[in-house]
């Protein structure tokens, strides 16, 4: 298991466009990929999922991977959070 957490600078949060993006890129990975913010918890494979925790500006997300690949799945979502979010 692998795991990070991120605190999110877009002044928007984790929006349509953003979460869109995300989910295509967790979806390039094998492993159940799981993210959480505060109470909420939901798949980051899952567009719904992800809109659903309604995460704004200065929230904390933790992102969990478990599985095949989940090393390159946390380095490429971390990477991901740094350049989108």
């Amino acid at each position: 298991m692998k795991e990070f957490s991120y605190t999110v600078q877009d002044a928007l949060g984790i929006h349509a466009r953003p979460a869109g993006l995300l989910v295509k890129e967790a979806a390039k990975y094998p492993c159940d990929i799981t993210l959480k913010c505060g109470e909420k918890k939901g798949s980051a494979k899952k567009i719904m999922a992800v809109m659903a925790m309604g995460v704004k500006k200065d929230m904390e997300v933790t992102v969990v991977c478990e599985g095949d690949e989940e090393d390159a799945a946390a380095a490429a979502l971390e990477a991901f959070f740094k350049e989108n979010l």
